[in-house]
């Protein structure tokens, strides 16, 4: 058998799309095949940076640059955390922590946007609570966690406040900039054509104020896990920031690491999803090149 036969018979065993169909593209599983090479090679090239600062947390104490009494290798503090969960301490923690800070994120949405709506709307109710508002926004969070903990006990209720307080700002202030920034031109069209104050709110204001709304929702979320540590930190039994200083005090520093590095984890996984839902509400909103 010549060598053009046999590679004939090989094309053949193979499926080549060429021979087959008479189509002149590669095949779907050749195309899946290189989507997925692109995929992981864009991927390696932005996690370049984490890959290379993992590996150095890696080395550093094994070769005796870091004690790693005080900084463990990596894989010492994700086994770490391999133990917490299969205690089911990792689980009770991470539910802990996700059920208080969505809790408060959600409410706060809940409450918070409507009212920046509302102040950005209405410049008279916006002077109203103008002194009222950059007073609280200057007082820090952290700084009303043993009012909050004297008013309302030590208990879930005063933590999902202080969420809800920390998330308040950031949303309001984004909110009632975004309704204040619509192009005035918009709003003198819409009505020039004679849209009524609800189509004018739902048409016109809500939908060229979404994105500076996103830009506070995620402030806001940001903001939800940094105080809700600092107040799992203060009489809590469960949660990320219990685990994180309980861990300290009993000196068993890889839990400690794994702790900080669940509050990361979910920080990014808070960021991604409502950087979905930023997508799929805006979705009239040209993508920027890359």
């Amino acid at each position: 058998m010549s060598s053009l036969e046999t590679l004939t018979l090989l094309e053949m065993a193979h499926g080549r799309p060429e021979q087959l169909s008479g189509a002149s593209g590669p095949s779907p599983l050749v195309k899946g095949v290189r989507t997925a090479v692109r995929g992981l090679s864009a991927f390696g090239h932005r996690s370049l940076l984490l890959i290379a600062l993992l590996a150095l947390w890696e080395a550093a104490p094994r070769f005796g640059l870091i004690d790693p009494v005080f900084l463990p290798p990596f894989s010492e503090v994700i086994a770490a955390g391999w133990q917490l969960a299969q205690t089911g301490e990792l689980y009770d923690d991470v539910s802990a922590s996700l059920l208080r800070a969505l809790s408060g994120f959600l409410i706060s949405v809940a409450l918070i946007v409507p009212l920046g709506l509302a102040i950005g709307w209405y410049s008279r109710l916006g002077n109203l609570l103008n002194q009222f508002i950059e007073i609280c926004r200057n007082t820090a969070p952290l700084a009303l966690l043993p009012v909050f903990i004297l008013l309302l006990g030590i208990g879930e209720l005063s933590k999902i406040t202080m969420v809800i307080y920390s998330c308040a700002w950031p949303l309001l202030l984004n909110t009632i900039a975004a309704v204040k920034q619509v192009d005035p031109l918009l709003i003198k069209s819409a009505r020039t054509m004679g849209a009524s104050p609800q189509q004018l709110f739902r048409k016109v204001i809500l939908p060229a104020a979404l994105p500076t709304i996103f830009v506070g929702i995620r402030l806001a979320s940001a903001s939800a896990m940094l105080v809700l540590v600092a107040s799992e930190m203060v009489g809590a039994k469960a949660g990320l920031g219990y685990l994180i200083i309980n861990s300290q005090y009993s000196f068993l520093i890889p839990q400690m690491y794994f702790g900080i590095l669940g509050i990361t984890v979910i920080g990014l996984v808070f960021n991604a999803v409502l950087e979905a839902l930023e997508r799929r509400f805006m979705r009239w909103k040209p993508v920027a090149a890359a």
